[in-house]
Order: C-alpha cells, then sequence, then structure tokens
C-alpha cells in the first residue's frame, strides 16, 4: 500500500509541504496551510467549562503527542475538532476550511473502549470502512478496494486476520484493525486518541512505526498520550494540555521539567517519574 504524501493547497490542489504560507483573508494570524488551527475554542460540560479558550496552530508533517493529566480535555480536544461535540465558542479549520469541508482529509481512530466490538463484522469490513470518503456511501466496495483495505491490514501486521470476526480479536488485535482503517483512508491529517493503553508490547512497537511510516511521508498525526518516558523516543513535537494549552513545540525545546509542572500541577508521581527520565537522559 502506498501511502500518499500530497498536501492540500489553499484551493484544495495537492501541494508540497511549507509551499503557500499565505494568511486566512478573514485577518488572522493563522496560517491557511496548517493542517489544523484553532481559534479561541472553549467546550463545555454541563456549563463547566473542559477546554478554554484553545488557540493552536499544528505544523505540517510531525508526530504530536498531546500530553497532560486526567481531565485535562485531551480527548474533548479530539471530539472537538471532529463535530462529536459541540463547542461553547470558537472554530476549527482543517487545511484552512471547515472540517466538515475537510472530512476526507482526517483520519481518527477513537479510544478502542468506546467501540462496540460485538457487531458482526470481520477486520477487512472494518478497515474498507476507511475507503468510504473514497467509494461513497451506499455504494459497493470494489474490488480495488477491499485490496486497499487488505493492504493497510498488512501493514499493521493483521493481514491474517482478514477474515477474523472482530469480537475474536484481542484488544491489540483490535487497536491494529482501527489504525489498519484510518490508513486505508489515506488522509492527511490524524487523529490517534491513546492507540497505546492496554496494548502489548508487539503492537505498541507496531503502531509505532505505522506512526514513523506516517510521518515519512508527510502526514500529520496526533496523538493522546499519558507515557512520559517514551514522550522523546515516539514524538518530535508536543502540546502541553490542561484545560488550556499550557504550551506546545518541539520536544526538545518544550518537554522540560518547568513545564510539566506547569501542566500537572502537584501530581508529584508523575513529576518523579518525569525528574528520573530527566536524570537518565543527562547520564
Amino acid at each position: 500500500m502506498t501511502i500518499s504524501t500530497g498536501q492540500p493547497g489553499a484551493s484544495g490542489v495537492s501541494s508540497p509541504i511549507g509551499q503557500n504560507r499565505s494568511h486566512i483573508a478573514t485577518g488572522d494570524e493563522h496560517p491557511v496551510t496548517a493542517p489544523l488551527s484553532i481559534h479561541d475554542m472553549t467546550v463545555a460540560y454541563h456549563r463547566k467549562p473542559v477546554l478554554w479558550d484553545v488557540d493552536l496552530d499544528v505544523p505540517s508533517g510531525r508526530l504530536i503527542g498531546i500530553i497532560g493529566p486526567n481531565g485535562a480535555g485531551k480527548t474533548t480536544l479530539i471530539k472537538a475538532t471532529l463535530d462529536l461535540v459541540p463547542k461553547a465558542s470558537g472554530r476549527v479549520l482543517v487545511f484552512g476550511k471547515p472540517y466538515r469541508k475537510q472530512r476526507h482529509l482526517v483520519g481518527y481512530v477513537p479510544q478502542r473502549e468506546s467501540v462496540d466490538w460485538d457487531f458482526p463484522v470481520n477486520a477487512l469490513d472494518v478497515v474498507a470502512m476507511g475507503r468510504y470518503g473514497t467509494i461513497g456511501w451506499c455504494r459497493p466496495v470494489t474490488k480495488r478496494h477491499r485490496t486497499a483495505a487488505y493492504e493497510a491490514l498488512d501493514i499493521v501486521g493483521m493481514a491474517d486476520y482478514a477474515k477474523r470476526q472482530i469480537s475474536q480479536l484481542s484488544g491489540g488485535q483490535q487497536q491494529r484493525v482501527f489504525l489498519a482503517r484510518a490508513l486505508a483512508q489515506d488522509a492527511q491529517l490524524y487523529f490517534m486518541d491513546e492507540p497505546f493503553a492496554s496494548v502489548d508490547v508487539a503492537t505498541e512497537k507496531a503502531i509505532v512505526e505505522v506512526l514513523r511510516r506516517l510521518k515519512d511521508a508527510g502526514k500529520t498525526v496526533l496523538v493522546v498520550h499519558h507515557d512520559l518516558q517514551t514522550v522523546s523516543e515516539y514524538f518530535d513535537y508536543l502540546i502541553f494540555l490542561n484545560m488550556r494549552v499550557v504550551t506546545h513545540g518541539p520536544v526538545g525545546e518544550v518537554f522540560t521539567p518547568e513545564n510539566l509542572k506547569k501542566t500537572y500541577g502537584g501530581r508529584l508521581t508523575l513529576l518523579n517519574e518525569a525528574a528520573e527520565l530527566f536524570a537518565r537522559q543527562a547520564r
């Protein structure tokens, strides 16, 4: 399976990464070529803010970790971006246009716990769903699209399970199938909500390899992540989130004890783990 490297420009025509740095005509300072621009977004549940005044531009072609404590709004950030939960205010642009107009450019891997795995469908059918943006709804899945789905399964090491019912797969195998579905979509911007949660070591390594493959193809990938010890190994850009964006930038610049303290506050266990990590890196 070939992963396309095209980036959509302002006109919707593919253009090289970094080309056309013009800005949106509204006078905002958000670049129209950014894969994702979030403008002053607030999200509230039952009138209680979960995200507050989030303003962010995401750079192209990066593996981006979204980190922060439990309840910081990491999953909500993704869901609000994808119009899965309502926003109290603000707007989101994908390559300079509203998400609803750019849906075909976005891939999403939700938390495994949020999926009904008892649905009677096999792994290949699940992955083929990622082709619906190309096929169109209520149209048959042709041999070409099933081949693309099978190739995506092969990339994540699940080709031998193509005909297996998803309810009969292990948790790690189910996660690989959903990752393959995102690959089959051949998107430009990916959101992955805790893809490493409750998976075995082999699956985690397979996911990391796929993430790197996507980055090498010029894709932009945002990943909700909890393990601070693997941040430097997995990602090259970070977003620190705790209801608001604390900071964001290249890992080498922003992954510091000071920013961790600002983000996690008094959660001493996490801070101690981070301190040990920095000490090991220094040695």
